[in-house]
């Protein structure tokens, strides 16, 4: 059974900082590229970082570019997400996602996804 669980989340004033995670289990994790993607309050979901299947390629939304840093472990099966300087508009839910091809901004080529984790930036 495919999972990705994300955990790491909560409320942070603007300026902090968090470091998400995401544990995979039921597929091979280092055959696939993975990314984060976002969701605001009333708004679609969007790309944040993906990275590829040995980590050597990353890349960013424009506007997180410079603040967040997508990394994995693959002997862990784990994917991160360092999120520095938080602003209120990283304000929503963060899912992890995994694609067999990459690496891609394009939330449809995103075959297994995570449940989410809430982050909340305020003072």
């Amino acid at each position: 059974q495919v999972q990705l669980v994300e955990s790491g989340g909560g409320l942070v004033q603007p300026g902090g900082s968090l470091r998400l995670s995401c544990v995979a289990s039921g597929f091979t994790f280092n055959g696939y590229y993975m990314g984060w993607f976002r969701q605001p309050p009333g708004k679609e979901r969007e790309f944040v970082a993906t990275i590829s299947r040995r980590g050597s390629t990353t890349s960013y939304a424009d506007s997180v570019k410079g603040r967040f840093t997508i990394s994995r472990d693959n002997a862990k099966s784990m994917l991160y997400l360092q999120m520095n300087s938080l602003k209120p508009e990283d304000w929503a839910v963060y899912y992890c996602a995994a694609a067999l091809a990459g690496p891609t901004e394009a939330v449809m080529a995103y075959r297994y996804w995570g449940q989410g984790t809430q982050v909340t930036v305020s003072s």
